[in-house]
C-alpha cells in the first residue's frame, strides 16, 4: 500500500517538541513521519509512487475532537422541526411550523421539534401547551428547549405521557403550572428521560438519514472524534454506533458515556467490552442540579456514586453548571480520591459555567478536568449579559481563570445546543465576543494556540485518547483537518470565517469542500 503524503502544508502539530512542519507522511492509517524540511524531502516524496495531496500552503491541524455532545439529538435535528433562533422569531412562527407538519402527518402521529429559546422570541416567554394546541390539537407535539433540559408538550402529548392536573412533580424534575389554576402549562424541566420513554420512536430509516446527515455535517467542520455524553447511553448504543459506522453513515470515531443505571447493570455482569479505537465506552455521566431547589443527587449519594465509578476504573463525567453543584462534584471526587488515591485519574466536570477563582484552585488541586463550551459565549452572549445575575456573570465560562490556576480545560459545543463548528469555539475563546458584537468578560480571553488546544490535545486528554489523537506525531492516528487559514496567525475577527477544506480520518479523505 502506498503512503499518503501531505506536502506544501502549514502544519500546526500541537506537539511542543516539534510545533511546526511542512510534510506529513501517512501509512496504514497512522502518522508515519512529520518533516519541516520541505525542498529535498518534497522532491523525494513526489518522485515516488506515493499518493500526494498538495496543501498549497494551507493549514493542517489535528482532527478536531468534540468531547461533549449528543449525537442522536443532533441527528434528530436534521429530520425534525427546527424552531431555533435562526429559524423562528416568535411563537407564531413555531405555530406555523407545527401546523404545516400536522397537515403532512396522520392524526395521532408525534410532531417533534427542538431548539426554541424564549429570550429570542418576540413574546419573550416560553410557549405553552395551549399555543401548541392552537396549531395542532390532533397530534401529540413535543418541542425541546435549546438547552436540552426543558420540554414543551401540547395537551395531547401531556395526556399520552400521563401528566394531568393531579400529577405531582417527579423527584428530579419540575412541572410548570399556571399560577392561578395550577394546570400544567406544558413546560417540563429535567424530565427528558421520562418523556422519551413515552414518545414513539421515529422510524429507523428516518433516524439513519439523520445520522448520515449528521456525520457529513461533522466532517465538514473537521470533526474526527466525538464524545457522546447522553445520560441515557447503555452498551446497546455502542452496538448502534458501530453499525452506523459499518454502514458508512458515521465516519467519526465515537467515545460514549454510560448513564448511571447502565453502569450499575454492567457492573453486575462480567466481560462487558469497552470497545476499540472506533467506538468505545469512556466514562459514566451524572447530572448534578438544583431544579427542585435541592441538590440532586444529595452529597452523600453523589459521593457513593462517584466512588463506585472511580473504583471500577471508569471516568466520572459530572454535569455541573452553577457553583453549588460544581462544589458538590468536587467534594465527591475528592472523597473518591481519599478512599482510593489515583494520581492519574481523569474525572471531569462538564460545563463548569460559573466558577470563581477559589473554586478553580480547588479543581486544580484535585486534578479535575473541565470540559466547557466557549461557543456559548458567542451564541448566547447577548442573553447572558441581560439575564445572568451580576454575581455570576463576573465568573461566567472563565476559561482563562481555570487555565491560569492549573486546570486542564477542553472545549466542546454540546451540539445540538449550538452548532458544532470548533472554529466558532476557538474564536469565542480568543475574543470573548458574542454574535451581536458585545464582549463578555474580555479578561477571560486566551491565545489562539491555547484555544486550538481546547479542541485538539486537551480534548484528547479529556477523552483519555491522548496516546492516539490530539496532535500530529509519528504513531498517532492519521485524523486531520485542512483549513483555509491559520487560526494562530490571522486577525482575531477572521478566525470565525476560516473554513475546513478537507477532513481525513484514518488516512482516508472522508470530506472535501467541493
Amino acid at each position: 500500500m502506498s503512503d499518503l503524503l501531505l506536502v506544501n502544508a502549514n502544519v500546526i502539530t500541537m506537539n511542543p517538541a516539534f510545533p511546526r512542519a511542512k510534510i506529513i507522511r501517512i501509512r496504514n492509517g497512522e502518522i508515519a513521519s512529520v518533516s519541516a524540511d520541505d525542498t529535498p524531502s518534497l522532491r523525494k516524496c513526489t518522485s515516488s509512487k506515493n499518493e500526494v495531496i498538495d496543501c498549497q500552503g494551507k493549514t493542517v491541524v489535528p482532527g478536531f475532537i468534540d468531547p461533549h455532545c449528543h449525537l442522536l439529538s443532533y441527528a434528530y435535528s436534521f429530520v425534525t422541526l427546527d424552531v431555533g433562533p435562526r429559524n423562528v422569531s416568535s411563537i407564531s412562527d413555531i405555530q406555523n411550523l407545527v401546523r404545516k407538519a400536522s397537515q403532512e402527518l396522520p392524526p395521532g402521529t408525534w410532531i417533534k421539534g427542538r431548539g426554541y429559546d424564549e429570550f429570542y422570541l418576540a413574546e419573550k416567554r416560553h410557549p405553552t401547551r395551549w399555543d401548541l394546541d392552537a396549531a395542532s390539537p390532533a397530534h401529540p407535539v413535543r418541542i425541546t428547549h435549546r438547552s436540552g433540559h426543558a420540554q414543551l408538550l401540547n395537551s395531547l402529548a401531556l395526556e399520552r405521557v400521563g401528566i394531568s392536573d393531579e400529577t405531582g412533580d417527579p423527584p428530579d424534575g419540575l412541572i410548570d403550572r399556571n399560577i392561578t389554576s395550577g394546570e400544567p402549562t406544558g413546560l417540563l424541566y429535567g424530565m427528558d428521560t421520562t418523556i422519551a420513554r413515552f414518545v414513539s420512536a421515529t422510524q429507523n430509516n428516518l433516524v439513519e438519514e439523520g445520522i448520515r446527515l449528521a456525520g457529513r455535517a461533522l466532517a465538514a467542520q473537521g470533526i474526527t472524534s466525538i464524545h457522546d455524553c447522553s445520560s441515557r447511553n447503555d452498551p446497546s448504543r455502542l452496538d448502534l454506533f458501530r453499525a452506523w459506522q459499518q454502514r458508512g453513515y458515521l465516519p467519526q470515531r465515537v467515545s460514549m458515556v454510560l448513564g448511571w443505571e447502565a453502569f450499575q447493570k454492567i457492573q453486575e455482569r462480567q466481560g462487558t467490552t469497552r470497545g476499540d479505537d472506533l467506538v468505545r465506552i469512556a466514562g459514566v455521566k451524572i447530572i448534578i442540579h438544583e431544579i427542585t431547589g435541592q441538590l440532586s443527587p444529595s452529597q452523600s449519594e453523589l459521593n457513593e456514586m462517584v466512588l463506585q465509578i472511580h473504583q471500577a476504573g471508569y471516568q466520572a463525567v459530572l454535569h455541573a453548571i452553577e457553583v453549588k453543584p460544581i462544589m458538590a462534584a468536587c467534594t465527591a471526587i475528592e472523597h473518591a480520591l481519599k478512599v482510593s488515591p489515583a494520581a492519574a485519574h481523569r474525572h471531569r466536570i462538564e460545563h463548569c459555567s460559573v466558577c470563581p477563582p477559589a473554586l478553580a484552585k480547588r479543581l486544580a488541586s484535585a486534578r479535575i478536568m473541565v470540559v466547557t463550551q466557549p461557543a456559548f459565549v458567542y451564541y448566547n452572549g447577548e442573553r447572558y449579559l441581560r439575564t445572568v445575575p451580576k454575581g455570576d456573570l463576573k465568573h461566567l465560562y472563565p476559561v482563562s481563570t481555570l487555565m491560569r490556576h492549573g486546570v486542564k480545560v477542553a472545549g466542546s459545543s454540546d451540539f445540538p445546543v449550538v452548532p458544532p463548528n470548533p472554529l466558532i469555539g476557538i474564536y469565542a475563546a480568543v475574543t470573548r465576543r458574542a454574535e451581536n458584537g458585545e464582549y463578555i468578560l474580555p479578561k477571560e480571553r486566551i491565545t489562539p494556540l491555547e484555544a486550538l488546544s481546547l479542541f485538539t490535545n486537551n480534548a484528547a486528554s479529556a477523552t483519555c485518547t491522548e496516546t492516539t489523537r490530539g496532535s500530529i506525531s509519528p504513531g498517532k492516528l492519521a485524523d486531520l483537518a485542512i483549513l483555509s487559514g491559520d487560526p494562530t496567525s490571522l486577525p482575531e475577527e477572521a478566525i470565525k470565517d476560516i473554513q475546513v477544506d478537507m477532513t481525513i480520518i484514518n488516512g482516508q479523505v472522508i470530506w472535501e469542500r467541493g
